[in-house]
């Protein structure tokens, strides 16, 4: 254990989240997304939930501050995940600013760009489609 780390910053997780530079993304996703096949590296949490994981990840990943540096899933319908509201309240929480976000409706463009992510980390979220893509800026 280290002191001022959220325990949730598994080693695994720090790893990669220190070998990102500006403009690499990391995806946190709920228990139902296809990680494994979809992202290069992954890390389970399975007993945080995504409000948790990103409050973690965002205690040490600074944001973009270009262009959109949040995208969230949007349902089959082309609303927001029912945790929306509480993730936007943590990202926006943790860099004192409003944050662009879009919202991809399409899943197969939500699949390409997690594809893309330098590490994957899947909560054991149980709202649907509780998954973000965050681009990480620079301090």
């Amino acid at each position: 254990m280290l002191k001022g780390l959220d325990p949730l910053l598994v080693p695994q997780l720090l790893v990669a989240l220190a070998e990102m530079g500006h403009g690499d993304m990391v995806a946190v996703v709920d228990r139902n997304f296809p990680a494994h096949s979809c992202g290069r590296r992954t890390v389970e949490l399975p007993a945080a939930g995504t409000v948790e994981v990103l409050r973690a990840v965002l205690s040490v990943l600074p944001l973009d501050g270009f262009g959109e540096p949040v995208v969230h899933m949007l349902t089959d319908e082309g609303t927001e995940s029912p945790a929306t509201p509480a993730a936007r309240g943590v990202w926006e929480s943790t860099e004192g600013r409003t944050v662009p976000a879009r919202g991809s409706d399409r899943r197969a463009e939500f699949y390409d760009l997690a594809a893309r992510a330098q590490v994957t980390v899947r909560t054991g979220e149980t709202l649907p489609y509780a998954c973000y893509l965050l681009v990480k800026g620079t301090l």
